[in-house]
């Protein structure tokens, strides 16, 4: 099993290109927040409003995701997870599928360059700095709080500014390339409108 991940690993890293979050020094409330948010040890709820609600939009990215994860019962756990982990942080699930394209493809094994793992790309500093020794960036919903949870706090350091938000978390920040990118996969690839009746009219 170690000899696999290994070679997963390798592969991922020839892989992803993306860039990394850096390290900056915060204050200790902020530090202490941020803890609390990838801790929490709650079990999992729903963060769709009604069960309609859930099929319509699990539907809709399930069809868009399936040619990169083909395994529906994993497919639809991971979409799941990146609906509810991005609703606590307050952020857009179809952003979250963006930023994951371009970060990751979709590997749950994918390492950077730089060493940033996983699907959203978490550097492993992040850890140290707000997590538990033990945590792991390759497990599906770790990755996705961490990530999710990094988005949210750059974005509150930036005051709502997207651009500003994604060029921190690629560690690109004042470049266009990197949030061009990701706004890009999210409007054309993972855009999403749901009608009053609940159905979505996108890819239909």
């Amino acid at each position: 099993m170690r000899g696999l991940i290994g070679l997963l690993l390798l592969l991922g890293a020839s892989a992803v290109h993306a860039g990394a979050q850096q390290y900056e020094p915060m204050a200790a409330s902020v530090r202490a927040a941020l803890h609390a948010a990838v801790s929490d040890s709650r079990p999992p709820a729903s963060s769709f409003r009604t069960p309609l609600e859930a099929a319509d939009w699990l539907g809709a990215m399930s069809q868009r995701l399936e040619k990169r994860i083909p395994d529906r019962d994993y497919r639809i756990d991971l979409l799941r997870s990146i609906h509810y982990e991005a609703t606590r942080a307050g952020l857009d699930p179809q952003l979250v599928l963006g930023l994951i394209q371009v970060e990751s493809g979709f590997r749950k094994y994918a390492v950077s360059s730089v060493g940033a793992r996983g699907y959203m790309q978490v550097m492993p500093f992040w850890i140290k700095v707000i997590g538990q020794p033990d945590d792991n960036l390759f497990d599906m919903r770790t990755n996705l709080r961490y990530g999710c949870t990094i988005l949210r706090h750059y974005l509150d350091i930036e005051k709502g500014d997207l651009y500003r938000a994604l060029g921190r978390y690629n560690g690109s920040l004042g470049k266009a390339e990197y949030p061009n990118m990701v706004r890009a996969a999210w409007h054309k690839q993972w855009h999403y409108d749901a009608s009053p009746s609940g159905l979505s009219a996108v890819n239909r």
